[in-house]
């Protein structure tokens, strides 16, 4: 039987390439919206993050999903993903 191929991505946060279900997508929309995409399928420019505590804050940190994403992204939003980890696990 042939082995599917894992689809990798990278985590702008840590820079490191792990399997695409490893990771939160975050998107921002043609109107400049950011959201979390728990499908990975939402059309607009999406960035990736680790599903790691230390990655997302990190991220918070350096602003590197502003840098990503090209849109001002609120404080508040860090602490809806962080949720979102928690529901997730």
């Amino acid at each position: 039987m042939k082995q599917r191929k894992v689809p990798m991505r990278k985590c702008v946060a840590s820079q490191e390439m792990k399997p695409k279900r490893d990771l939160i997508r975050i998107v921002r929309s043609k109107d400049g919206e950011v959201s979390i995409d728990p499908t990975g399928k939402k059309s607009g420019r999406g960035a990736y993050l680790s599903k790691d505590k230390e990655c997302i804050l990190l991220a918070k940190k350096k602003n590197i999903l502003e840098h990503h994403l090209e849109v001002k992204i609120p404080e508040s939003f860090y602490d809806e993903i962080l949720q979102f980890l928690e529901k997730e696990q």
